[in-house]
């Protein structure tokens, strides 16, 4: 059974609740008109309104933005035995957009999410309008001395700002505001335990788990815009150079002086590309 239920406003990373079978899903549900689906990354003590904050403002003003914390992260909860991996990823989305009974979404990936977007736009190719991976896993490749990090946090304030210091290229943003409210999202009640069982050593392992069959890409039919920080340290740029020479209609656009937090390091530029980009089909329909 799914039910609907509206979460308590104690924290603007807690939205809407959505319980499908025995796992319950909190989701961001936000604007009108076509929906637009956002998978966060995986970094530790993330949430879909930490990772999109700053996004889905604008792009909600333009479309129905649907930001959900995925299994494992957030406050998404599911059985602490439940297996995680691309397979449960895909179907959670699936089971989400059923019960919102919407048939079709544009998707963006961030990251781990980039990786996700792709394997529910390979499975399920009638439900994706065009697809954006920024910062995307995906692709099979070595792993940097920035992801071993992300994946093998151990709490502390110190781990924490260093691994700020990774994601960001402009140190400048890492504030001790910053620091404090990751450090204690990590922290939260079973966060770090399911975070520690998602990609465990060898953590070259858990890149492969997520990469997609690269053959299968070249048949990818959706309208691709694929984004990267020039000197990300957590996914390499040269991933998304694979990926637009693999994906047949896609479009590569990189930020210099710019790491993993595109996002969050180029708010503006990026909403303004995924509402241009997204939008597109509706601005020219009406010229």
């Amino acid at each position: 059974m799914t039910t609907l239920t509206a979460a308590p406003a104690a924290s603007p990373e807690v939205a809407n609740s959505l319980q499908v079978g025995d796992c319950t899903i909190n989701y961001h549900d936000q604007g009108q008109g076509e929906a637009i689906l956002l998978i966060h990354g995986s970094g530790p003590g993330v949430t879909a309104w930490a990772n999109w904050r700053g996004v889905i403002p604008a792009l909600s003003q333009q479309a129905r933005v649907i930001a959900p914390d995925m299994l494992g992260f957030g406050y998404t909860r599911c059985p602490m035995d439940r297996p995680l991996d691309p397979d449960a990823w895909v179907a959670q989305l699936v089971g989400l957009l059923d019960a919102l009974d919407i048939p079709k979404v544009s998707v963006v990936g961030n990251s781990f999410g980039g990786a996700i977007a792709l394997a529910f736009a390979l499975r399920h190719p009638e439900r994706v309008n065009r697809l954006v991976l920024m910062g995307a896993a995906g692709l099979s490749f070595p792993l940097t001395e920035g992801l071993d990090k992300v994946w093998g946090y151990q709490p502390s304030l110190e781990a924490m700002r260093e691994l700020m210091k990774v994601f960001a290229f402009d140190h400048s943003i890492i504030t001790d505001d910053l620091v404090r409210m990751r450090f204690d999202a990590s922290i939260r009640d079973d966060v770090q335990t399911r975070f520690a069982q998602l990609f465990p050593a060898p953590r070259q392992q858990g890149i492969e788990m997520l990469a997609v069959d690269e053959a299968a890409l070249r048949h990818l039919p959706q309208p691709t815009l694929i984004i990267h920080g020039r000197d990300d340290q957590v996914i390499p740029l040269e991933t998304s150079e694979r990926l637009i020479r693999l994906i047949p209609h896609a479009q590569l656009h990189v930020f210099g002086e710019c790491g993993h937090w595109v996002q969050i390091e180029q708010a503006a530029a990026f909403s303004r590309l995924l509402i241009d980009f997204l939008c597109a089909e509706r601005k020219e329909s009406n010229v």
